[in-house]
Protein backbone atom coordinates (compact mmCIF):
# COMPACT_ATOMS: atom_id res chain seq x y z
CA UNK A 1 0.00 0.00 0.00
CA UNK A 2 1.65 3.14 -1.13
CA UNK A 3 1.87 5.97 1.76
CA UNK A 4 1.18 9.17 1.76
CA UNK A 5 2.03 11.84 4.58
CA UNK A 6 0.01 14.98 4.65
CA UNK A 7 1.02 18.47 6.37
CA UNK A 8 -1.68 20.33 7.92
CA UNK A 9 -2.59 22.96 10.95
CA UNK A 10 -5.34 24.55 12.42
CA UNK A 11 -4.37 28.06 11.48
CA UNK A 12 -7.98 28.66 9.56
CA UNK A 13 -10.57 25.55 8.75
CA UNK A 14 -9.65 25.44 5.19
CA UNK A 15 -6.12 23.40 5.63
CA UNK A 16 -7.40 20.95 8.22
CA UNK A 17 -10.45 19.97 6.52
CA UNK A 18 -8.92 19.93 2.85
CA UNK A 19 -6.42 17.34 4.63
CA UNK A 20 -9.24 15.28 6.30
CA UNK A 21 -11.32 14.90 3.14
CA UNK A 22 -8.72 13.75 1.58
CA UNK A 23 -7.54 11.15 3.57
CA UNK A 24 -11.44 10.09 3.68
CA UNK A 25 -11.18 9.64 -0.24
CA UNK A 26 -7.87 8.51 -0.60
CA UNK A 27 -8.35 5.59 2.24
CA UNK A 28 -11.86 4.47 0.58
CA UNK A 29 -10.73 4.46 -2.93
CA UNK A 30 -10.39 1.36 -4.94
CA UNK A 31 -6.76 1.57 -4.97
CA UNK A 32 -6.19 3.03 -1.24
CA UNK A 33 -3.16 4.94 0.35
CA UNK A 34 -2.07 4.57 3.79
CA UNK A 35 -2.50 8.12 4.76
CA UNK A 36 -0.60 10.14 8.07
CA UNK A 37 -1.92 13.54 9.11
CA UNK A 38 1.03 15.76 10.05
CA UNK A 39 0.07 18.54 12.29
CA UNK A 40 3.03 20.72 11.44
CA UNK A 41 2.20 22.93 14.58
CA UNK A 42 2.73 19.61 16.99
CA UNK A 43 6.05 18.88 15.32
CA UNK A 44 6.95 22.31 15.66
CA UNK A 45 5.95 23.56 19.21
CA UNK A 46 9.13 22.72 20.34
CA UNK A 47 10.90 26.06 18.87
CA UNK A 48 7.51 28.12 18.77
CA UNK A 49 8.36 31.20 19.88
CA UNK A 50 5.17 32.71 20.82
CA UNK A 51 4.15 29.88 22.94
CA UNK A 52 7.57 29.78 24.44
CA UNK A 53 6.82 33.39 25.49
CA UNK A 54 3.09 33.42 25.71
CA UNK A 55 1.67 30.31 25.94
CA UNK A 56 -0.36 30.45 22.93
CA UNK A 57 0.67 28.55 19.99
CA UNK A 58 1.24 30.46 16.81
CA UNK A 59 -1.85 29.17 14.72
CA UNK A 60 -4.21 30.16 17.79
CA UNK A 61 -2.74 33.69 17.56
CA UNK A 62 -4.22 33.73 13.88
CA UNK A 63 -7.19 31.75 15.31
CA UNK A 64 -7.83 34.79 17.71
CA UNK A 65 -7.40 37.17 14.44
CA UNK A 66 -9.75 36.07 13.00
CA UNK A 67 -12.51 35.50 15.62
CA UNK A 68 -12.11 39.12 16.50
CA UNK A 69 -12.26 40.40 13.04
CA UNK A 70 -8.23 41.48 14.23
CA UNK A 71 -7.26 41.40 10.53
CA UNK A 72 -6.31 44.77 9.22
CA UNK A 73 -2.76 44.51 9.87
CA UNK A 74 -2.33 41.11 8.32
CA UNK A 75 0.33 41.86 5.49
CA UNK A 76 2.75 43.44 8.20
CA UNK A 77 1.76 40.12 10.76
CA UNK A 78 2.22 37.87 7.43
CA UNK A 79 5.81 38.95 6.95
CA UNK A 80 6.28 39.01 10.75
CA UNK A 81 5.26 35.24 10.47
CA UNK A 82 7.82 34.68 6.78
CA UNK A 83 10.66 36.50 8.70
CA UNK A 84 10.60 34.27 11.64
CA UNK A 85 10.54 31.05 9.51
CA UNK A 86 13.31 31.85 7.81
CA UNK A 87 15.34 33.04 10.75
CA UNK A 88 14.28 29.42 12.15
CA UNK A 89 14.76 27.93 8.54
CA UNK A 90 17.54 25.13 9.73
CA UNK A 91 15.55 24.12 13.10
CA UNK A 92 12.45 23.22 11.14
CA UNK A 93 14.37 21.12 8.44
CA UNK A 94 16.11 19.54 11.27
CA UNK A 95 12.94 18.52 13.08
CA UNK A 96 11.00 17.42 9.79
CA UNK A 97 14.19 15.58 8.37
CA UNK A 98 13.66 13.84 12.45
CA UNK A 99 10.11 13.05 11.52
CA UNK A 100 10.85 11.21 7.80
CA UNK A 101 13.42 9.04 9.40
CA UNK A 102 11.00 7.76 11.45
CA UNK A 103 7.37 7.70 9.54
CA UNK A 104 8.86 7.16 5.92
CA UNK A 105 6.10 7.94 3.32
CA UNK A 106 6.15 7.17 -0.49
CA UNK A 107 4.56 10.82 -1.09
CA UNK A 108 4.29 14.25 1.07
CA UNK A 109 1.33 16.38 0.42
CA UNK A 110 1.42 20.04 2.06
CA UNK A 111 -1.94 21.45 1.69
CA UNK A 112 -0.47 24.32 3.95
CA UNK A 113 1.42 27.74 2.99
CA UNK A 114 4.58 29.70 4.47
CA UNK A 115 6.49 26.12 5.55
CA UNK A 116 6.80 24.31 1.29
CA UNK A 117 10.26 25.80 1.34
CA UNK A 118 11.32 24.34 4.51
CA UNK A 119 9.51 20.80 3.51
CA UNK A 120 11.12 20.60 -0.18
CA UNK A 121 14.61 21.23 1.84
CA UNK A 122 13.79 18.41 4.76
CA UNK A 123 13.35 15.99 1.98
CA UNK A 124 16.41 16.67 -0.01
CA UNK A 125 19.55 14.31 0.39
CA UNK A 126 17.14 10.88 0.58
CA UNK A 127 18.84 9.54 -2.44
CA UNK A 128 16.42 6.93 -4.30
CA UNK A 129 14.08 7.04 -1.06
CA UNK A 130 13.33 10.80 -1.50
CA UNK A 131 9.38 10.88 -1.80
CA UNK A 132 7.58 13.36 -4.33
CA UNK A 133 6.66 16.75 -2.88
CA UNK A 134 3.07 17.97 -3.77
CA UNK A 135 2.12 21.36 -2.73
CA UNK A 136 -2.23 21.41 -2.86
CA UNK A 137 -2.92 25.38 -2.95
CA UNK A 138 -5.96 25.64 -0.42
CA UNK A 139 -6.57 29.25 -1.72
CA UNK A 140 -7.66 30.66 -5.21
CA UNK A 141 -4.72 32.14 -6.04
CA UNK A 142 -0.73 32.55 -4.30
CA UNK A 143 0.15 35.65 -2.00
CA UNK A 144 3.74 36.11 -3.11
CA UNK A 145 6.36 35.55 -2.32
CA UNK A 146 7.07 32.71 -0.07
CA UNK A 147 3.14 32.17 0.96
CA UNK A 148 2.21 28.77 -1.49
CA UNK A 149 4.29 28.54 -4.02
CA UNK A 150 8.17 27.99 -3.65
CA UNK A 151 11.02 27.33 -6.37
CA UNK A 152 11.97 24.21 -4.24
CA UNK A 153 8.43 23.21 -4.64
CA UNK A 154 8.46 19.80 -6.72
CA UNK A 155 4.99 19.57 -7.83
CA UNK A 156 1.82 22.36 -7.52
CA UNK A 157 -1.76 21.46 -7.74
CA UNK A 158 -4.00 24.42 -8.38
CA UNK A 159 -7.10 25.11 -8.55
CA UNK A 160 -7.74 27.94 -10.50
CA UNK A 161 -6.37 29.48 -13.75
CA UNK A 162 -4.05 32.33 -12.24
CA UNK A 163 -2.90 29.92 -9.37
CA UNK A 164 -1.50 27.57 -11.96
CA UNK A 165 -0.42 30.94 -14.23
CA UNK A 166 1.71 31.87 -10.84
CA UNK A 167 3.34 28.67 -10.39
CA UNK A 168 4.24 28.84 -14.45
CA UNK A 169 5.90 32.47 -13.88
CA UNK A 170 7.83 31.66 -11.09
CA UNK A 171 9.46 29.06 -13.19
CA UNK A 172 7.83 25.39 -12.46
CA UNK A 173 7.93 23.11 -15.83
CA UNK A 174 4.11 22.71 -17.08
CA UNK A 175 4.16 18.64 -16.67
CA UNK A 176 4.56 18.71 -12.70
CA UNK A 177 1.72 21.88 -12.38
CA UNK A 178 -1.50 20.26 -12.25
CA UNK A 179 -5.23 22.39 -12.07
CA UNK A 180 -7.65 20.73 -10.43
CA UNK A 181 -11.57 22.40 -10.92
CA UNK A 182 -11.94 23.96 -8.05
CA UNK A 183 -11.22 23.58 -4.17
CA UNK A 184 -10.86 20.42 -1.95
CA UNK A 185 -14.32 20.12 0.26
CA UNK A 186 -15.59 17.93 2.39
CA UNK A 187 -17.16 14.51 0.70
CA UNK A 188 -20.42 15.32 1.32
CA UNK A 189 -20.50 18.86 -0.63
CA UNK A 190 -20.26 16.42 -3.97
CA UNK A 191 -23.27 14.71 -2.97
CA UNK A 192 -26.31 15.80 -3.91
CA UNK A 193 -28.38 16.88 -0.85
CA UNK A 194 -32.16 15.83 -1.86
CA UNK A 195 -34.62 17.50 0.46
CA UNK A 196 -38.18 18.63 -0.03
CA UNK A 197 -37.84 22.40 0.18
CA UNK A 198 -41.03 23.22 0.85
CA UNK A 199 -41.67 20.93 3.33
CA UNK A 200 -38.34 21.44 5.13
CA UNK A 201 -38.50 25.21 4.88
CA UNK A 202 -42.14 24.76 6.93
CA UNK A 203 -40.42 22.84 9.15
CA UNK A 204 -37.61 25.12 9.83
CA UNK A 205 -40.19 28.21 10.35
CA UNK A 206 -39.41 29.46 7.31
CA UNK A 207 -41.53 30.98 4.33
CA UNK A 208 -41.04 28.70 0.93
CA UNK A 209 -42.41 31.24 -1.09
CA UNK A 210 -39.38 34.13 -0.30
CA UNK A 211 -36.13 34.62 -1.24
CA UNK A 212 -33.74 32.99 1.34
CA UNK A 213 -29.85 33.96 1.93
CA UNK A 214 -27.07 32.02 4.18
CA UNK A 215 -25.11 34.25 6.07
CA UNK A 216 -22.31 32.35 7.26
CA UNK A 217 -18.85 33.63 8.78
CA UNK A 218 -16.60 30.63 9.41
CA UNK A 219 -16.90 28.71 12.64
CA UNK A 220 -17.38 31.49 15.31
CA UNK A 221 -19.77 33.38 13.56
CA UNK A 222 -18.95 37.48 12.88
CA UNK A 223 -20.37 40.87 14.69
CA UNK A 224 -21.31 41.86 11.49
CA UNK A 225 -23.76 38.96 11.57
CA UNK A 226 -26.09 41.70 13.78
CA UNK A 227 -25.52 44.62 11.46
CA UNK A 228 -26.40 42.57 8.18
CA UNK A 229 -29.88 41.50 10.26
CA UNK A 230 -30.62 44.76 11.04
CA UNK A 231 -29.64 46.27 7.79
CA UNK A 232 -32.06 44.00 5.29
CA UNK A 233 -34.98 43.95 7.91
CA UNK A 234 -35.30 47.88 7.73
CA UNK A 235 -35.32 47.69 3.76
CA UNK A 236 -38.07 47.07 1.73
CA UNK A 237 -36.84 43.98 0.58
CA UNK A 238 -38.91 40.24 1.06
CA UNK A 239 -36.15 38.19 2.06
CA UNK A 240 -35.27 36.01 4.99
CA UNK A 241 -32.05 34.87 6.21
CA UNK A 242 -30.52 31.61 8.05
CA UNK A 243 -27.63 33.11 10.61
CA UNK A 244 -25.26 30.38 11.41
CA UNK A 245 -22.98 31.44 13.96
CA UNK A 246 -20.54 28.58 15.08
CA UNK A 247 -19.09 28.20 18.69
CA UNK A 248 -20.18 31.52 19.05
CA UNK A 249 -23.08 31.32 21.50
CA UNK A 250 -23.24 34.85 22.07
CA UNK A 251 -23.88 35.43 19.00
CA UNK A 252 -26.79 32.74 18.31
CA UNK A 253 -28.50 33.87 21.57
CA UNK A 254 -28.37 38.51 20.52
CA UNK A 255 -29.70 37.03 16.80
CA UNK A 256 -32.66 35.05 18.34
CA UNK A 257 -33.25 38.17 20.48
CA UNK A 258 -33.64 40.37 17.50
CA UNK A 259 -37.03 41.41 16.40
CA UNK A 260 -37.46 41.14 12.69
CA UNK A 261 -40.42 41.36 10.35
CA UNK A 262 -39.14 38.44 8.17
CA UNK A 263 -38.80 34.70 9.27
CA UNK A 264 -34.68 33.80 10.10
CA UNK A 265 -33.48 30.78 11.56
CA UNK A 266 -30.77 31.43 13.75
CA UNK A 267 -28.19 28.59 14.35
CA UNK A 268 -24.71 27.41 16.74
CA UNK A 269 -22.44 24.84 14.99
CA UNK A 270 -23.60 22.50 12.88
CA UNK A 271 -22.04 19.41 10.82
CA UNK A 272 -24.37 19.93 7.78
CA UNK A 273 -24.16 23.43 6.73
CA UNK A 274 -25.18 21.53 3.08
CA UNK A 275 -28.48 21.08 4.05
CA UNK A 276 -29.04 24.66 4.90
CA UNK A 277 -27.38 25.45 1.78
CA UNK A 278 -29.93 23.07 -0.29
CA UNK A 279 -32.54 25.76 1.69
CA UNK A 280 -31.14 28.80 0.85
CA UNK A 281 -31.05 30.51 -2.57
CA UNK A 282 -27.82 33.24 -2.40
CA UNK A 283 -25.24 33.52 -0.10
CA UNK A 284 -23.40 36.42 2.39
CA UNK A 285 -20.72 35.73 3.52
CA UNK A 286 -16.36 36.54 3.74
CA UNK A 287 -14.67 35.62 0.92
CA UNK A 288 -12.75 32.78 1.95
CA UNK A 289 -12.07 30.25 -0.80
CA UNK A 290 -13.44 27.27 1.02
CA UNK A 291 -17.15 29.14 2.09
CA UNK A 292 -17.21 30.60 -1.57
CA UNK A 293 -16.44 26.94 -3.05
CA UNK A 294 -18.98 25.36 -0.80
CA UNK A 295 -21.93 28.08 -1.75
CA UNK A 296 -21.15 27.53 -5.50
CA UNK A 297 -21.39 23.71 -5.49
CA UNK A 298 -25.26 24.53 -4.70
CA UNK A 299 -25.25 26.76 -7.22
CA UNK A 300 -25.78 30.22 -4.96
CA UNK A 301 -24.59 33.52 -6.08
CA UNK A 302 -22.64 34.75 -3.30
CA UNK A 303 -22.18 38.62 -1.73
CA UNK A 304 -18.83 38.99 0.35
CA UNK A 305 -16.93 41.58 1.17
CA UNK A 306 -13.85 43.00 0.23
CA UNK A 307 -11.57 45.84 1.49
CA UNK A 308 -8.72 46.95 4.21
CA UNK A 309 -9.82 44.46 6.35
CA UNK A 310 -9.65 41.21 3.98
CA UNK A 311 -6.96 38.78 4.31
CA UNK A 312 -4.69 39.59 1.69
CA UNK A 313 -4.48 36.01 0.22
CA UNK A 314 -8.29 36.27 -0.09
CA UNK A 315 -8.74 39.37 -1.55
CA UNK A 316 -7.98 38.18 -5.29
CA UNK A 317 -10.97 35.67 -4.51
CA UNK A 318 -13.76 38.85 -4.45
CA UNK A 319 -11.95 40.02 -7.96
CA UNK A 320 -12.92 36.29 -8.95
CA UNK A 321 -16.36 36.16 -8.14
CA UNK A 322 -16.86 39.13 -9.88
CA UNK A 323 -15.02 37.92 -13.15
CA UNK A 324 -16.48 34.77 -13.60
CA UNK A 325 -19.82 36.01 -12.84
CA UNK A 326 -20.89 34.52 -9.28
CA UNK A 327 -21.69 37.38 -7.19
CA UNK A 328 -21.43 41.02 -5.92
CA UNK A 329 -18.48 42.54 -3.85
CA UNK A 330 -19.49 44.91 -1.58
CA UNK A 331 -16.98 47.41 0.42
CA UNK A 332 -18.96 47.03 3.41
CA UNK A 333 -21.60 45.43 4.79
CA UNK A 334 -23.41 48.51 5.34
CA UNK A 335 -24.26 48.27 1.80
CA UNK A 336 -26.16 44.98 2.41
CA UNK A 337 -29.39 46.16 1.56
CA UNK A 338 -28.08 47.43 -1.89
CA UNK A 339 -26.14 44.30 -2.83
CA UNK A 340 -29.40 42.24 -2.25
CA UNK A 341 -31.55 44.56 -3.92
CA UNK A 342 -28.94 44.24 -6.88
CA UNK A 343 -28.91 40.59 -6.71
CA UNK A 344 -32.74 39.50 -6.60
CA UNK A 345 -33.56 42.04 -9.12
CA UNK A 346 -34.88 38.82 -11.56
CA UNK A 347 -32.87 39.17 -14.59
CA UNK A 348 -29.80 39.64 -12.38
CA UNK A 349 -30.62 36.77 -10.37
CA UNK A 350 -31.10 34.25 -13.36
CA UNK A 351 -27.88 35.54 -14.96
CA UNK A 352 -26.01 34.76 -11.79
CA UNK A 353 -27.88 31.64 -11.10
CA UNK A 354 -27.03 30.24 -14.23
CA UNK A 355 -23.18 31.20 -14.13
CA UNK A 356 -23.05 29.04 -10.71
CA UNK A 357 -25.63 26.12 -12.40
CA UNK A 358 -22.26 25.81 -15.11
CA UNK A 359 -19.98 25.91 -12.29
CA UNK A 360 -18.36 22.61 -11.61
CA UNK A 361 -15.60 21.02 -8.76
CA UNK A 362 -14.62 17.51 -8.42
CA UNK A 363 -11.37 18.55 -6.90
CA UNK A 364 -11.56 15.61 -4.19
CA UNK A 365 -11.51 13.35 -6.77
CA UNK A 366 -9.22 14.97 -9.11
CA UNK A 367 -6.37 15.57 -6.72
CA UNK A 368 -6.13 11.52 -6.32
CA UNK A 369 -5.54 11.04 -9.59
CA UNK A 370 -2.80 13.72 -9.89
CA UNK A 371 -1.10 12.18 -6.85
CA UNK A 372 -1.03 9.17 -8.69
CA UNK A 373 0.35 11.07 -11.93
CA UNK A 374 3.07 12.75 -9.53
CA UNK A 375 3.99 8.92 -8.03
CA UNK A 376 4.44 7.72 -11.14
CA UNK A 377 6.69 10.44 -12.50
CA UNK A 378 8.82 10.37 -9.37
CA UNK A 379 9.19 6.47 -9.62
CA UNK A 380 10.48 7.15 -14.01
CA UNK A 381 12.92 9.85 -12.84
CA UNK A 382 14.37 8.25 -9.91
CA UNK A 383 15.35 4.80 -12.57
CA UNK A 384 16.16 7.40 -15.34
CA UNK A 385 18.58 8.73 -13.10
CA UNK A 386 20.16 5.48 -11.75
Amino acid sequence: MRRVTILFHHAGGGHRNAAEALKSTLTTQEYPWEVTLLDIQELLDRIDVVRRSTGIRIQDVYNQILRHGWTRFTPQLLKLLQGTIHVYHSAIVRLLRGYWADHPADLVLSVIPHFNREIAASLKGAGSAKPPFVTLITDLADYPPHFWIERESEYIIAGTERAKAQALTIGHAADHVFEASGMVLKPKFYEKTEIDRVAECRKRGLDPERLTGIVLFGGHGSRVMTDIVRNLDQSALDVQLILICGHNSKLEAKLKALQTRAAKLVLGFTTNVEYYMALSDFFIGKPGPGSISEALQFHLPVIVECNSKTLPQERFNATWVVEKGYGIVVRSFRKISDAVAQMTEPSTFRQLRANTVAYSNRALFEVSEILEKCLDRSRVASLTHQ
